[in-house]
């Protein structure tokens, strides 16, 4: 089965896709299914891919690798003939086979498109391993017609991050590089940029004058399973923060760009991060989830954090003053992905003792960036009836509401295809993840020692004093609508 190409969606030209660490868990988990949905989908006018890792396998392997993960992975169904198809674009040349049959894999897969066609590598690899990737594509020729795709964390420090970048720019030129942050290419991220620059209700109050602070909040209830030897080297602030968290506080803060073209996108962001004042170390509470020392990987007085707290500011015109609250961590009470924005109250209230405004707090803007984009604005409403009580109130949104659900592209997808297009605007610059690491500076030299909090708990105590006099949006105080309900 041939699917019907989208028109003006995706790239121009056919893609050989050379995927190495394919056997990995991301590549289980989320970048085979994508690219199984790309092209089955009709996002891509054609795709080879190759596959490649350790693993000693053939084609037949990895094909089995590749229906397996689709079966326990993807989101959509999976239909048989889309999967044939599919699966005679799947090769594989295991890494021990060197860069002479790498090329000759590329090369047998570019002889199949009639035209031109370009290539798009993926390195779903850990930091330690990038750069011998790119040696390997190096060495095999295929840097022409190329674009790379980078995973996090990039570097785990400003040395090391300045070390990575030159040694890449050695093979890839800047244009050529993609450095990915999945949660940029989830729709509510890139709702904020409509959100804001398209509303003359919201734009004139995004600042200091109105906002009282921000919260970016991304706690998860899974543990980190086998993936704890490899977090021993990384915890939370550098696998999360620096390419997470920053990455959306940029576009909470960006001024209005002259375009909404990649150059001018990232060129307010890196604005931003070079108004961010360093990281304090007494505005950061690192935890450490009882029982961690005792996995497999980590050791038994292991300083890694796996949740993280901290207090930053934008030192610009716009966010003088306005402390921006970052919070993420492993074996939280609940999965979420927010971004909470916390209106300054009237300077003078009317209402009468007991009325309960402020009861519940400031009124707040909230962008929920699951992949079922939601948004809400709480705010006070009289309650019906005699006197004069207060309660909190909201209007939500949720993307369901639209009828477009089916439409939105899982992160990854919309990231994947916008790399095979050239486009940046959703990717970290060599200077933008530079400018984090080295506001980092000061935190990395001098971390404060780990506080252990509960399994399902909200993380260690000290978060409340970090946060006060204000409070921590989660756990909300109303649970959101379900979809097409009506009522608050």
């Amino acid at each position: 089965m041939v699917a019907k190409v989208l028109p003006g969606v995706g790239p121009q030209f056919p893609q050989v896709v050379v995927l190495v660490g394919a056997t990995g868990d991301l590549a289980r988990r989320k970048l085979l299914p994508g690219l199984f949905h790309l092209a089955s989908a009709g996002f891509i006018p054609g795709c080879r891919i190759i596959g490649v890792s350790l693993d000693e396998l053939d084609a037949e392997g990895f094909r089995k690798i590749a229906r397996d993960a689709l079966t326990e992975f993807s989101a959509r169904k999976v239909v048989d003939a889309d999967w044939a198809a599919f699966a005679e674009n799947l090769q594989y040349v295991p890494m021990a086979a060197g860069a002479a049959a790498l090329k000759a894999a590329v090369t047998a897969a570019e002889r199949e498109f009639k035209g031109e066609s370009l290539r798009l590598h993926y390195l779903s690899v850990p930091p330690n391993a990038a750069l011998s990737a790119v040696r390997l594509l190096g060495e095999a020729g295929l840097v022409d017609r190329s674009r790379i795709i980078m995973e996090k964390p990039f570097g785990t420090d400003l040395a090391s991050a300045v070390a990575l970048n030159a040694r890449l720019h050695e093979v890839f030129d800047e244009d050529r590089i993609f450095r990915i942050d999945h949660f940029l290419g989830k729709e509510a991220a890139q709702n904020i940029l409509a959100f804001r620059f398209a509303n003359g209700l919201f734009e004139p109050i995004w600042n200091r004058n109105f906002i009282d602070h921000v919260q970016i909040d991304v706690p998860e209830k899974l543990s980190l399973g086998k993936r704890a030897g490899f977090y021993e080297q990384t915890g939370a602030y550098r696998d999360m923060v620096v390419t997470h968290l920053f990455q959306i506080l940029g576009f909470m803060g960006m001024e209005a760009p002259t375009s909404l073209e990649p150059d001018p996108i990232s060129e307010e962001k890196n604005k931003v991060f070079r108004s961010m004042l360093p990281i304090k170390p007494s505005d950061v509470i690192r935890g450490q989830y009882t029982g961690y020392r005792t996995e497999e990987g980590v050791s038994s007085d292991s300083d890694t954090e796996t949740f993280i707290a901290l207090r930053c500011f934008i030192d610009n015109w716009r966010w003088a003053g306005v402390p921006f609250y970052l919070r993420t961590g492993k074996r939280l009470a609940q999965g979420q992905r927010i971004i909470s924005i916390a209106f300054k109250e009237p300077p003078k209230s009317m209402f009468p003792a007991g009325s309960g405004v402020s009861a519940q707090g400031p009124d707040h803007l909230t962008f929920d960036l699951a992949d079922a984009a939601k948004m809400s604005l709480s705010f006070y409403g009289k309650r019906p009836g005699p006197g004069m009580r207060l309660d909190k109130l909201s209007m939500q949104f949720a993307m369901h509401d639209t009828g477009h659900i089916g439409d939105v592209l899982e992160a990854y997808e919309r990231l994947i295809l916008d790399a095979m297009r050239g486009d940046h605007t959703l990717f970290t610059t060599a200077d933008g993840i530079e400018r984090l690491w080295e506001v980092s500076a000061t935190l990395m030299e001098a971390p404060p020692p780990v506080r252990f909090y509960d399994p399902g708990s909200w993380g260690p105590n000290a978060i409340h004093q970090l946060i006060a006099p204000h409070a921590w949006r989660l756990p909300f105080e109303r649970v959101w609508r379900a979809p097409n309900s009506v009522g608050s």
